[in-house]
């Protein structure tokens, strides 16, 4: 792959399945993408689970996403996580990472 790529920006978006309400998994979702310069959103769903939007370097997208998959917040226990729209964008639509209720 070539390294110009990863300097793109890409976007992505994800829901969370398992145990990730209750455990603050959106709180924790919030630091991690900002750690990683990731703008977007993240939110409970009415069925148990976590969805959101990431915009951002494509490298820290893919960090992201392998976040999402296996680490989470401390006591969440994630079953799988899904992706869709992903691909590269010319700039961010959002300003930082929020936590929408």
């Amino acid at each position: 792959m070539a390294v110009n790529r990863k300097a793109g920006l890409s976007t992505a978006d994800f829901e969370v399945y398992g145990k990730v309400q209750g455990v603050n998994f959106r709180k924790h979702t919030q630091r991690k993408a900002t750690e990683l310069g990731i703008k977007g959103w993240v939110m409970n769903t009415a069925q148990g689970t976590v969805i959101g939007q990431l915009q951002g370097p494509l490298g820290a997208i893919e960090d992201m996403k392998i976040w999402l998959q296996k680490v989470g917040s401390p006591k969440s226990k994630i079953e799988k996580s899904d992706f869709r729209n992903e691909g590269p964008i010319n700039q961010c639509a959002f300003r930082k990472f929020e936590i929408r209720r």
